[in-house]
């Protein structure tokens, strides 16, 4: 039982959703249409979506949004190209992302992104914060978000705003993430995270 529980976390869903949508908001003689296209990623020759959905067994799609906006009075959402998560290069992968992998980062870069101007990290796990740091180093920064709780971070996400380096990247291996975002990852840092748990690197 244990094991077919754990093989249904491994395994990669079909998917029966669009190449694309679009959505339509009507105010009157106005219409604002976005229009979005489905996100897929080739890891081993095989080029599929997300893994699964909230939960192993549920098909579940990523879209981007390629044209088009939505502005509701004074608030204008973020335009086309200014995405977070939905158009990551996957630079190393054990699996193919499920929903929780990207949202989880998403969550870290909406977090992260108002924090640029000393090296900072952010991990999160199932769309909870886990532990935010401010360091004079990455490295540094890694080590306090990590103790803010790096039981509940177990298996998360984890966001930097600088270039990975080997050091951190060194503090990251010591524990198991499924995602590590970064702007850059330093020579060799690659060869760390592969002797890991296979988990996903996205610039």
């Amino acid at each position: 039982m244990a094991k077919d529980f754990k093989a249904a976390y491994k395994t990669i869903m079909d998917d029966h959703f669009t190449l694309g949508l679009e959505l339509s908001f009507i105010d009157g003689d106005r219409k604002q249409t976005l229009v979005y296209e489905k996100v897929s990623w080739l890891i081993d020759n095989v080029k599929k979506g997300l893994r699964y959905g909230e939960n192993p067994g549920q098909e579940a799609a990523l879209y981007k949004l390629v044209n088009g906006n939505l502005c509701l009075g004074d608030v204008t959402s973020i335009r086309p190209g200014r995405y977070l998560a939905s158009d990551v290069e996957l630079l190393q992968s054990g699996k193919h992302p499920g929903k929780t992998n990207i949202t989880d980062a998403d969550n870290a870069l909406n977090i992260l992104r108002y924090l640029t101007a000393t090296p900072c990290v952010v991990t999160v796990k199932h769309n909870n914060p886990c532990g935010v740091a401010k360091g004079a180093t990455l490295a540094d920064a890694y080590a306090k978000a990590d103790m803010a709780d790096r039981v509940a971070a177990f298996g998360g996400a984890i966001a930097l705003n600088r270039e990975c380096d080997k050091e951190t990247a060194g503090l990251i291996v010591e524990n198991y993430a499924e995602v590590v975002v970064a702007p850059e990852f330093a020579g060799g840092v690659m060869d760390l995270f592969a002797k890991g748990s296979g988990r996903n690197c996205l610039p």
